[in-house]
Parts: structure tokens; C-alpha cells; sequence
């Protein structure tokens, strides 16, 4: 059975968020016509909007923007957003889509920390625990947070050879390759380990993006290698994509066009 809704709510809410990303705001023709609403009718609740303080009214334009009042309540939901809570919950419905290790990692300086954990359903699985620190040039999730830095600040993190750790023979160990896997996962979204910080692991990651479109944590995918292949590799890369993009859209982060 269908749910009952509110019509004049439902229209009210339309137009909430028709005005975001509305910086200059929109008149009440324009309003109407992207609606397909009569124009008494948007008269009407965009007046009871402006009398509740949910939009302002510009005498300058003529139009309406988003007033205090809608401000009022992205700051109380931002309020009580939890990076590990929604990490977690995630997380969870990525690990049930595949059955591997999951975890969200946030960076502290050169290391990356992990948050949130939710173990895989194999009897192979990966050891590690919330809280524990590695180099961040060693993980996917690490490489994916790193990503998103500008040069300089990959400059101070990294300002030679001698900077990058390495876990195993495998781990970067060199700025030049370092940059270059980053210009990759720059471009494609994603990063990618290769047994760099445990030589029996491999891992993809997605960086995680807040309200002011700021990498905050990265989510990934950690696979023993007797479970890796190269059809099972693009399944959790697509996996990955969509579990960072729904916390990233849990946290705030603009839709991208």
C-alpha cells in the first residue's frame, strides 16, 4: 500500500531544494516554471517559507534564497553526523555485498588510521584492529586520502626517497613512483594496493568527501590474494565507488553533476 503524503509539504520541500546551489536565489516565475506549479500556488508557499524564516526575500533581485532557518537545520544534521557512525554503517552494507574486510581510514600526517572495521566472512581473513597506524604510502585507503592533497603539501609530507616507509618489498619507495600511482588514482577515483603493506593482501580504496567537498577519510577493500583476480578486482572497485560515495553523501558532499 502506497504511503500517504502531503502535497503542500511535498511542494514546500521542492522548492527547498530547488534553491540549492542557488547562490542569487530565484524569482517566483522561475520557480513555477521549473516546478510546474500554478502560480498562486507558489506564491502561497514560498510566503509561508519567507514568514518562517526558511527563505529570505531579496529586494535587490526580486527572488528568494535559502534563509536561517534552512541553515539551522544542515548545521543540527552536521551536528550529529559521526565520521566513524557513518563510516560503520557504510561499511557494513559493502561487506555484506562482498564478503571481504572493510575499513574507513582517516590520515594523521604520514600515517593512515583506521576508524571503522568490519571483518570479512572468510576463514582467510585480514588481522588488523580500529586505531592502528600505517604508513600512509602503503595502503590503498592511505593513497586514496593522499590523492587528494595539492603538491606542496605532498612535497612536505614527502620531500625525499627517504621520507616513504616501506612494509614489504613491495611498498613504493620512491617519490617518483609515489606521484605517479597518486596521478592515477587521481584521475580514475579509485587507489590500489599490491601486497605493499602485507605481502599476502591486496586492496582498492575510494576517498570519502564532507559538505565543503574536503577529503576527510577514504573506504576500502582489503582481499587475501588467494581470493584476487583481476574480474573479482573490478567488482570491488565498484563496490568501493559506491560505498564512499554514499558516505560521502551521508556526510553532505555536493552532487557531482
Amino acid at each position: 500500500m502506497a504511503r500517504m503524503t502531503a502535497p503542500a509539504l511535498r511542494r514546500g520541500l521542492d522548492i527547498l531544494e530547488l534553491l540549492i546551489g542557488e547562490d542569487e536565489g530565484l524569482r517566483v516565475p522561475e520557480i513555477t516554471e521549473r516546478l510546474g506549479l500554478p502560480r498562486a500556488t507558489t506564491h502561497e508557499l514560498v510566503n509561508t517559507l519567507v514568514d518562517r524564516g526558511y527563505l529570505t526575500a531579496s529586494k535587490a533581485t526580486g527572488g528568494v534564497a535559502l534563509g536561517v532557518k534552512a541553515l539551522r537545520l544542515g548545521a543540527a544534521y552536521e551536528s550529529g553526523l559521526d565520521l566513524a557512525t557513518v563510516g560503520r554503517e557504510c561499511a557494513a552494507e559493502v561487506a555484506a555485498a562482498c564478503g571481504e574486510t572493510v575499513q574507513v581510514v582517516v590520515r594523521d600526517a604520514g600515517f593512515a588510521v583506521f576508524i571503522v572495521r568490519i571483518d570479512s566472512t572468510h576463514s582467510i581473513r585480514l588481522v588488523s584492529q580500529v586505531g592502528s597506524r600505517l604508513p600512509v604510502s602503503c595502503t590503498a585507503g592511505g593513497k586514496a586520502l593522499l590523492s587528494a592533497l595539492p603538491r606542496a603539501e605532498l612535497d612536505a609530507l614527502f620531500p625525499d626517497d627517504g621520507a616513504l616507509q616501506k612494509m614489504t618489498q613491495n611498498s613504493i619507495d620512491t617519490r617518483e613512483r609515489l606521484l605517479a600511482d597518486l596521478n592515477v588514482a587521481r584521475e580514475r577515483g579509485w587507489a590500489e594496493e599490491n601486497c605493499e603493506s602485507n605481502e599476502h593482501v591486496a586492496c582498492v580504496a575510494a576517498p570519502v568527501y564532507d559538505r565543503l567537498d574536503a577529503c576527510v577519510a577514504a573506504m576500502s577493500i582489503s582481499v587475501p590474494i588467494v581470493r584476487w583476480s583481476d574480474t573479482q578486482k573490478q567488482r570491488y572497485v565498484e563496490l568501493v565507488l559506491g560505498g564512499a560515495e554514499a558516505m560521502s553523501q551521508r556526510l553532505g558532499a555536493p552532487v557531482a553533476s
